[in-house]
């Protein structure tokens, strides 16, 4: 059992996701390395205290705990608050809340994916750029068409007078 008790702990101790481990009045009673790097904590410091510290909106671990229920996949935005506020501190993660009943505890899993979100942004930037990139084309191809008809316009009306005066010139030497 010993052993198996230290895997356990290396597993908490090595894996790369956020987990945080609250009571029900939504204290904090563990955290793992991943957690403390992600949200800029010191583990000592945090534990027993409010997890509204860290995460500013507790709904989704109060609803599991409440409904008994396992929320999956949810993607939530956090701007760990002893950090900058720029866009580059913000950590994008997606959760798996769950409830620990026989220890009235709730557990939350956090895999980060600020990388995979920055990288959304940025295809989404490069298509609004894009985008604005061709409007400006085809405005500029219409302007220049317009241009080019309206000289087309003036020099076929140029044309077309100086033919009227030929064939009046032409109309008049004949008679």
């Amino acid at each position: 059992m010993t052993n198996e008790k230290n895997l356990w702990q290396i597993l908490w101790e090595y894996d790369p996701n956020g987990l945080i481990v609250v009571d029900t009045q939504m204290n904090i009673t563990l955290v793992n390395p991943a957690f403390c790097k992600m949200f800029n904590v010191n583990q000592t410091e945090i534990i027993g205290k409010p997890a509204s510290i860290v995460l500013e909106d507790l709904t989704d671990f109060q609803k599991v705990w409440e409904k008994d229920e396992v929320i999956r996949g949810k993607e939530k935005k956090y701007q760990p608050e002893n950090q900058a506020n720029s866009e580059a501190d913000i950590v994008y993660v997606k959760e798996v809340i769950f409830p620990i009943r026989d220890q009235n505890l709730i557990a939350c899993i956090m895999v980060d994916i600020t990388h995979e979100w920055q990288r959304k942004q940025e295809m989404i930037n490069l298509r609004n750029e894009t985008v604005t990139k061709v409007n400006e084309v085809v405005d500029h191809q219409m302007k220049v068409v317009q241009e080019i008809a309206g000289l087309l316009g003036e020099t076929t009306a140029e044309t077309k007078v100086s033919l009227l005066k030929i064939i009046k010139m032409v109309n008049q030497e004949t008679l």
